[in-house]
């Protein structure tokens, strides 16, 4: 079953890829990880993070997803440019002025920002049409957070900002109905 998990991991990746994007622009990276030396060196990642976090249980329940997960996609934003939409939601007037004034930050096992509200949406979306692609070929997926800051920081994709959805074919999905560990 890991080999047809994979296989939709990679349709999944192509869903995301023609996801509709802001202005028609692509600025997305892409990535599935199937080794699984990737995934637990991953899962390890965050259990590493997790007595760091204000959220310690949650990293732990969702490395343990990661370390049990067949294939991981990752959807991430490359570079971080302005729709040219001058909407405002990033708190500027304009995207020019947005640009010129933002100030870049990192953030440990999290990502940089701040980012314009239109590309997020562009990996939302990309998301979105990865996880139709897994339901309809009845494949276990949940779109997760934690397992795209971990494999940001270990260099498994070239994003700023990066989401995951960890997949596998079970006979329960393990990504739902989940308890987050107690210490």
């Amino acid at each position: 079953m890991k080999d047809i998990a994979i296989h939709v991991a990679q349709l999944m990746a192509a869903s995301a890829r023609t996801a509709p994007k802001a202005g028609g622009k692509d600025f997305l990276e892409i990535a599935v990880i199937s080794r699984d030396e990737d995934l637990k060196d991953i899962a390890r990642a965050m259990r590493d993070h997790a007595p760091h976090s204000t959220n310690e249980a949650f990293w732990l329940r969702d490395a343990a997803n990661i370390e049990n997960c067949q294939a991981l996609v990752l959807v991430g934003l490359g570079r971080s440019l302005a729709a040219g939409y001058d909407c405002g939601a990033c708190g500027y007037p304009t995207c020019a002025e947005f640009l010129k004034n933002r100030q870049m930050q990192e953030k440990d096992m999290g990502y940089s920002g701040p980012h314009c509200v239109m590309r997020m949406m562009d990996i939302g979306a990309a998301l979105v049409s990865a996880a139709k692609t897994a339901s309809l070929l009845n494949l276990d997926n949940r779109v997760q957070q934690r397992v795209g800051a971990a494999a940001r920081a270990l260099g498994c994709i070239k994003a700023e900002v990066a989401m995951g959805i960890p997949v596998g074919y079970y006979g329960k999905s393990i990504f739902f109905d989940r308890a987050a560990p107690k210490h």
